[in-house]
This record gives C-alpha cells, sequence and structure tokens, in this order.
C-alpha cells in the first residue's frame, strides 16, 4: 500500500504520491496535526490557509501520471484517509508529549530509588484516564529513554547494570511486576 497526498491553498496545488507511512506522518501528518506550517513544492503550507488531503491505495505506476493523470488516477483506486491519519498523527504527538512529561516525574521521583512497578503506578496516577496498557508503554518509553539520556541508573542487588545489560531486565515482565529487595531499582542522575 501507499499514501497519495495533495496540498491545495486556493488556485495552488502540490501533490506526493507513493508515499510510505513512516513519510507521510514526518513530511506531511504529524507536522499538520501539530498546526506546522508543510514545506513542500517550493511553498509553505499553512494548516490553517491551506487544505490537505489523504488517500491509501496501490502504488501509481508512472505511466499513469503522464500528462497531470495522476490525481484521477489516485481518485479511481485509492480511498480517502485524510481523517483518519491526521487524527494518529494529533494522538502520536500528544503521546510524545506526555512522555516527555512524565519523564520529569520519573527523574524528580528517582531522587530515591524506586521499582518499576512503582514508575507504573506514577503512570497510572500521573494519568488516571489512560488504559493500564497506555500506562505501562509510557513508563516503559520514559524509562528506556531516560536511561539512554544517561539520566537515569538502572541496578539490581548485584550492582549497577551496563547499558548492554538494560534490554533484558526492561523487557521482562518481572521487572514490572515485582518489588522488594530483589527487583531492579531506578535511581536520577545528576
Amino acid at each position: 500500500m501507499a499514501f497519495h497526498v495533495e496540498l491545495r491553498h486556493s488556485l495552488h496545488r502540490a501533490r506526493a504520491f507513493n508515499l510510505s507511512r513512516e513519510d507521510l506522518d514526518a513530511r506531511f501528518a504529524r507536522p499538520w496535526a501539530g498546526g506546522e506550517t508543510v514545506q513542500y513544492a517550493d511553498r509553505a503550507w499553512d494548516p490553517d490557509k491551506a487544505r490537505l488531503t489523504v488517500y491509501e491505495g496501490r502504488e501509481i505506476e508512472p505511466e499513469e501520471m503522464g500528462m497531470d493523470r495522476g490525481w484521477a488516477t489516485v481518485g479511481r483506486t485509492a480511498q480517502e484517509v485524510t481523517e483518519t491519519v491526521l487524527a494518529e498523527a494529533l494522538r502520536g504527538t500528544a503521546t510524545r508529549s506526555a512522555v516527555e512529561t512524565f519523564k520529569a516525574v520519573i527523574r524528580g521521583a528517582a531522587r530515591t530509588p524506586m521499582s518499576f512497578s512503582e514508575v507504573v503506578n506514577l503512570a497510572v496516577a500521573e494519568h488516571p484516564g489512560r488504559r493500564v496498557s497506555e500506562c505501562l508503554a509510557m513508563a516503559e518509553q520514559a524509562v528506556w529513554e531516560l536511561l539512554h539520556q544517561q539520566r537515569l541508573a538502572l541496578s539490581t542487588p548485584e550492582g549497577d547494570v551496563a547499558p548492554e545489560g538494560w534490554e533484558a531486565i526492561v523487557l521482562r515482565w518481572e521487572s514490572w511486576a515485582r518489588d522488594g529487595a530483589d527487583a531492579p531499582t531506578l535511581r536520577a542522575i545528576g
């Protein structure tokens, strides 16, 4: 599957064909959903003034685009998914912002060592309306990023864990579900 985009403002139009989802999100959907101006085809497209349309369908072959037929082919062979794509991009932007905010909360709480389950409980307390799975995902993402940013240290009863040992602990369910003296702990650095 491929994505096809049209940007339109007044008499101006620009189109992009055969985009991957990653390219669509990075170049168009996330900036647009976040209210940012999109730079494309030597123009600045302002979400407050322009219109973005996204279709999902098969790839359009080069011979189908000749003489400006590409967009007509898209209209016949693809489905408009603009609202869905922008809603997903907006959720992704909100999640990213929530993770960044939660990282600061973890660092404040981890001035004294804390277990992984305490991090999940902190996420649930900070975001009471979210699903438990979302809170766990946010906690895991925040811990992972803080470890790699060298703003958290990970320890077991045997001592500090080197970076090559983080994944085995962070991705293990027991790390998140267990408390007690033998549970791995996290502490803020700096």
